[in-house]
């Protein structure tokens, strides 16, 4: 009950409505109607309203509005006006209470771990080594102080380690298709306040955020979809554009993205929807296809259980052919299944060399129905049983699951599971479409500057309710204190915790897209403690600090059903990093979809560079002819440094697709080449080295950019002292890879007999060389081709001298010289020089560049020489030792001077 005073006089009774507003001039007025008396205005300070309430500094929010406006005081009359008061505001504001409503604000921003933030933030910037760098970082220092302090935001759950549970409410659609773990995924976004959605390579994670999308809009919330990675996201718009949804996106972020998108904003479709099933008919759909999505995957996993006991099986009968084992005769008379067929081998094998005595007859009866035990009494019978049962585990599981897999096949084809599926998605599609059509759409205009501004803003976001940023720009492309309903955060095994904290917020609830056993975000070292190790913004990604802050209380999901790969190529990365999780639903069909190449011993590496391995390529695809390209996607070269990504774009075909392993995360080739680099060098096989290049998410994600083949080109034994996951990538290729895809030293070197081992072809060569030649091995073995290749009758007019002054090549005099290269002369010398025999003329100079050629200081000296001969108009020919086809080289090189041979 609200009683009035006016004046001092109680006119409660008289009075049969009452008002509060603001006026410029007069100030707070309080207008009343009176009884028989018309109305009449008060000054709001010479009247007393009961019941009055007073709060502090609270946070206040409107119905159907995603703005929260933080407020320094407010008095509260008789439950039915607000008088608020505005930080920094002059004046009041009048409100109804029924058009507002009051949050406390939280004490998130005092916090330690939020401090810690903001000390990492503001660290960054004071440290930023670049203008651009110092700008970025200043900017999220701004953006971390305008963050509203609502407890709603999924940032104070992340904060406080206290995950919110959500009724998930009316039924789902999935309007992009869905299989077994996307359906779950999708579930579990609308249970909990923060999720995670684990997503290996070719597991469509896309199509998963997709579908969260449709139920969100379905529910008529906004939600806004970011990465710091821009392909993430551009997938995303490119998807919904293809269904016609396309209208429905901001593409926010930086300025210039924020001035493109509002200089041709997308329009409403003008045509009407399609009718549409209700949702009540698309749940009965889908709880029809729930089973057949089991056994959808259990198809596919049978396909790859069958496929592994074919290779099992193949090597137990070639060590049973090679051993000269005697198996016994068939054992189907006994009806052994699989099971119990590895119970009767443990049998045996407990009984060992033993007799069989009364009770293990016994136990042969019960346990196996086996009447006549002589076959198992003792030595070389029962261990021909044994062997023959090893062989009859492996036809009767095949058998077993060969059945269940044809049960799966005709349970799919006798529901149209296909059909049924498309059903799915055309039903959810038009659902989607017709309730979007049916809302009453905005009729403001929207622009870059003015869209952000608080009367506007809901208005824009209930045109555009899906927001596309980068992490970095979220809060300065929303209104100023907007919470918006939900974020999802792809890719965020890339993301740093600091900003992707940003994107918490200013939403209520978080999704984090991403796979931490893929590559992880690069953090800046600043050596700031976290006050709580999993907010350790050095250590972390935020998809990891989320695992780690919420612990058993956030739901996680892994997306199993992989559809890039050929299975052979994704079971690698399946069990050796995804605990045999994922199920490969491509199909093997008899193709060859590894190949291992193993260049010749040596070390071959310099500069973070290996000239062998992409010569070893090469000579393979000379070979070879047409690369595998079955989907017009090409093929990839991957290597983990960018020095042997430039030296293969000299010399691989230009339709190579070429770069590091940490730019080809998140695109795929038919084919993938990935080049390892490293030799057995000892600098090369320190610790830090081989972990770089060995590190399980890199060796992940090289392997899986590939569709249709992988090819790994590796040094000899470089990877086995660390037994790391290259190692596993060769024991792989051993068991798996056919013979002939196991190419060893396809390219071999002269100068390998540089090296402690080389290849056994070259021992005739080895056995040839002159130490009088020279101190220098290298300088040998050239010497020794040099000789080879002038012994033959074309070469009867050229001789060859060694160790020559360049000043006796060159001669000084020559106008064209510099005063520089004419000291450089009087103390330089050739390795090899070609001469013709009669007339003594310098034809060609030949130098051995071993590994010191690399060094600056000498490759300023060699730029030297070069120069000297070719204003000579003498030909150099340069030999470094880590490359291949020495022989062919020389040839080449003093070919032009050869004559024809003379026939006798």
């Amino acid at each position: 009950m609200v009683s009035i005073q006016v004046g001092g006089e109680d006119r409660t009774a008289e009075i049969t409505n009452w008002s509060i507003w603001s006026d410029k001039q007069e100030g707070l007025q309080l207008k009343c109607s009176y009884v028989n008396k018309g109305k009449a205005v008060h000054a709001l300070d010479d009247c007393v309203i009961s019941p009055i309430r007073e709060l502090g500094e609270m946070l206040m929010t409107k119905p159907h509005s995603t703005i929260v406006t933080p407020i320094a005081k407010a008095t509260i009359y008789g439950e039915r006006y607000a008088v608020v008061h505005y930080p920094d505001a002059d004046k009041p504001y009048v409100y109804k209470m029924d058009d507002i409503d009051f949050d406390a604000s939280t004490a998130m921003k005092g916090t330690p771990v939020f401090r810690y933030f903001e000390a990492v933030a503001n660290a960054r910037k004071d440290r930023a080594k670049s203008k651009t760098d110092h700008e970025i970082a200043a900017n999220v220092v701004r953006q971390l102080e305008k963050l509203p302090a609502s407890n709603d935001t999924a940032l104070q759950a992340y904060c406080t380690g206290c995950n919110g549970a959500l009724a998930m409410g009316q039924g789902l659609i999935y309007p992009f298709g869905l299989n077994a773990s996307q359906l779950a995924a999708v579930e579990q976004a609308f249970r909990a306040q923060v999720s995670v959605i684990e997503g290996p390579p070719g597991t469509g994670k896309t199509q998963t955020i997709l579908n969260i999308l449709a139920n969100i809009l379905l529910r008529g919330q906004i939600v806004a979809v970011l990465s710091n990675n821009n392909a993430a996201v551009e997938n995303v718009y490119e998807k919904l554009e293809k269904c016609g949804l396309g209208h429905l996106i901001a593409k926010l972020g930086n300025q210039s993205n924020r001035q493109d998108f509002f200089a041709d904003l997308p329009p409403w479709p003008s045509s009407e929807p399609e009718p549409a099933p209700t949702l009540e008919e698309i749940q009965a759909l889908l709880g029809r296809l729930k089973k057949l999505l089991h056994d959808q995957n259990r198809m596919a996993q049978l396909r790859v259980e069958i496929d592994e006991l074919i290779v099992e099986r193949r090597y137990l009968q070639q060590w049973q052919a090679d051993s000269g084992v005697q198996a016994a005769a068939s054992l189907d008379k006994y009806g052994l299944t699989p099971r119990k067929t590895a119970d009767l081998m443990a049998y045996l094998a407990h009984l060992g060399e033993q007799r069989t005595r009364l009770k293990d007859r016994i136990e042969l009866l019960f346990n196996f129905r086996i009447f006549r035990a002589k076959p198992f009494a003792q030595g070389d019978t029962r261990l021909a049983v044994f062997h023959a049962l090893q062989m009859h585990y492996y036809d009767k599981a095949l058998q077993e699951k060969e059945a269940e897999l044809q049960t799966c096949r005709e349970s799919l084809a006798r529901e149209n599971f296909e059909a049924s599926l498309e059903a799915l998605k055309t039903a959810s599609m038009r659902h989607l479409k017709q309730h979007l059509q049916r809302q009453t759409q905005p009729s403001e205009s929207f622009d870059a500057k003015t869209y952000r501004r608080q009367q506007k803003f809901d208005a824009f976001v209930r045109r555009f309710p899906i927001l596309g940023s980068g992490t970095h720009s979220i809060v300065n492309s929303i209104a100023p204190g907007a919470i918006l309903d939900y974020v999802i955060i792809d890719e965020a095994s890339l993301q740093d915790i600091v900003p992707g904290i940003l994107a918490l917020g200013c939403a209520k609830n978080l999704i984090v897209v991403g796979d931490n056993r893929q590559l992880a975000h690069i953090p800046v070292k600043l050596d700031l403690p976290a006050p709580i190790d999993a907010y350790d913004c050095e250590r972390y990604s935020l998809l990891d600090s989320c695992i780690e802050v919420f612990k058993e209380t956030l739901p996680k999901i892994l997306l199993k059903e992989h559809y890039r790969c050929h299975p052979r190529i994704i079971q690698f990365c399946s069990q050796q990093f995804y605990d045999n999780a994922l199920v490969p639903m491509t199909e093997d069909k008899g193709e060859a979809p590894l190949r291992l190449v193993v260049t010749a011993k040596g070390n071959h590496t310099r500069q973070n560079t290996n000239l062998r391995e992409l010569d070893s390529l090469l000579k393979l695809l000379d070979d070879e002819g047409e690369p595998v390209g079955l989907d017009g996607d090409g093929c990839g070269f991957i290597a983990p440094f960018r020095a042997q990504v430039n030296l293969s774009g000299t010399h691989l075909p230009a339709d190579f697709v070429k770069d590091t392993v940490h730019k080809f995360q998140g695109r795929e080739c038919d084919e993938i080449v990935f080049s390892t680099v490293l030799d057995k060098k000892r600098y090369n096989q320190e610790r830090k080295r081989l972990d770089f290049v060995d590190d399980p998410r890199m060796i992940n994600v090289a392997v899986s950019r590939a569709k249709h083949r992988f090819t790994l080109v590796t040094g000899d034994e470089v990877f086995a002292g660390n037994n790391g996951h290259i190692a596993a990538l060769m024991r792989y290729f051993a068991y798996y890879a056919q013979d002939e895809q196991i190419v060893r030293a396809p390219v071999v070197s002269a100068f390998d007999l540089l090296y402690r081992e080389f290849d056994q072809s070259l021992a005739r060569l080895n056995a040839r060389l002159r130490p009088e030649d020279s101190r220098y091995r290298s300088e040998q073995i050239a010497a020794q081709l040099l000789r080879e290749a002038l012994s033959d009758p074309s070469c009867q007019a050229l001789m060859c001298h060694d160790q020559v002054k360049l000043n006796q090549i060159a001669s000084p005099s020559n106008p064209d010289l510099t005063q520089r290269e004419r000291a450089f002369m009087a103390r330089a010398s050739c390795d090899f020089v070609i001469y013709f025999k009669v007339g003594k003329t310098p034809l060609g100079v030949i130098e051995v560049d071993g590994g010191s050629h690399d060094r600056s200081d000498q490759a300023a000296r060699d730029a030297l020489k070069n120069s000297i001969l070719e204003k000579s108009g003498i030909l150099i020919l340069r030999l470094r030792t880590v490359e291949s086809c020495i022989e062919e080289r020389i040839a080449d090189f003093i070919s032009p001077w050869t004559t024809p041979a003379v026939d006798a």
